[in-house]
């Protein structure tokens, strides 16, 4: 069966998104800054600008290699609507997705298709609904659970979640949306699997035991 994982950016204190995080403003609380700080490891990898299309070059070696592991295992994507209302209006026409997009949403629209393969599909269902779903247009790839932060607590308070990827950046927000709030009990346990030092942040690897 398809393995359900996390991958995203974390700031050191555990925050997700640093405070007053909107698109349309950049500068509001000084966010675009500190996010920049935190993904900045991202941007110049060969892997990063292909998947966006920047053009040739970019930096190669065990972090690029690593990103293109991941980004090659992804059948499809979980994402909560106000992730993708902040990426709406941000992602280029061509979405750096490349599949099927599964948005945990309460209100019901048509599935918006675009370029290079990634069409959004919305869902009203809960996020085991959309766990199904997704688990289906991956196939034999793997599920990742995007974001934001009270959807990574969802999937992990469903006991869904098989592995936790995080790039942990060495850059304090002092607030936001901080990742692991909101669990119940019993928590979900992970094992060490993996940690790579890169210049601008430190990659780590989580796999939960074996389930019985």
């Amino acid at each position: 069966m398809s393995k359900v994982f996390v991958n995203i950016g974390l700031s050191l204190d555990g925050y997700l998104a640093p405070e007053g995080m909107t698109m349309s403003d950049p500068t509001h609380l000084g966010w675009g800054a500190k996010w920049g700080a935190m993904m900045g490891w991202i941007v110049n990898l060969e892997a990063f600008r292909e998947n966006l299309k920047l053009g040739p070059g970019g930096e190669t070696g065990p972090v690029n290699d690593l990103l293109r592991q991941t980004t090659a295992r992804i059948g499809a994507n979980i994402m909560g609507k106000r992730m993708f209302e902040q990426g709406e209006v941000a992602w280029p026409e061509e979405a750096p997705f490349h599949t099927p997009v599964f948005v945990l949403t309460h209100e019901k629209r048509a599935p918006w298709v675009r370029p290079g393969g990634t069409t959004f599909h919305f869902v009203d269902g809960g996020p085991a609904h959309a766990l199904e779903l997704a688990r289906e247009a991956a196939g034999e790839r793997d599920v990742r659970i995007a974001g934001g932060a009270e959807v990574i607590q969802q999937y992990l308070n469903l006991d869904a979640v098989d592995e936790l990827e995080i790039a942990l950046a060495p850059v304090l927000f002092g607030g936001g949306r901080r990742l692991f709030e909101h669990l119940h009990d019993p928590v979900p346990r992970f094992r060490i699997d993996r940690v790579l030092a890169g210049p601008a942040a430190t990659h780590l690897r989580y796999v939960r035991p074996a389930r019985g």
